[in-house]
């Protein structure tokens, strides 16, 4: 998905394979994913889609002087956090160990790999028609031949 800031951005969905490179976009103070060789183009990334980042991820601190803050971790599996708050920031990443961290605040330039889009919800509940059972017959057996 991509923040509600970002609406006024061209934008495209990510893809298996895709790299993604961490950004601030003009005239927005939101960051999110572009392409790579694309930084005018938002990458709106789906809840669920695992992501492989090159390094450590780090995010800015909030005194701009001091060094970025580690993560300790270089995969994630992004999600969006505060639905019921509309204008909020909603991108995030979630870590191995369980944390949460908007996308708003990892440092720019980080680039990741797609690894793995979420699997299509509709898809996993659907069954296939072989596999409905047969409607009930109402007509009569005969019995004994008659």
């Amino acid at each position: 998905m991509c923040d509600y800031s970002l609406h006024h951005v061209m934008s495209t969905p990510a893809k298996v394979g895709d790299v993604l490179k961490t950004t601030s976009f003009p005239g927005s103070s939101t960051r999110g994913f572009c392409a790579a060789g694309e930084p005018n183009v938002a990458v709106c990334v789906m809840p669920g889609t695992e992501l492989a980042f090159s390094a450590e991820i780090e995010c800015d601190r909030a005194i701009g002087f001091l060094p970025h803050r580690r993560l300790g971790a270089t995969l994630a599996r992004f999600r969006q956090v505060d639905l019921d708050k509309p204008y909020a920031h909603h991108d995030a990443i979630e870590l191995p160990n369980g944390r949460i961290e908007l996308l708003t605040n990892l440092s720019q330039g980080q680039t990741a790999t797609v690894l793995q889009l979420p699997a299509d919800e509709q898809a996993q509940r659907a069954t296939p028609a072989e596999a409905e059972p047969a409607p009930a017959r109402h007509e009569p057996i005969p019995l004994f031949g008659l």
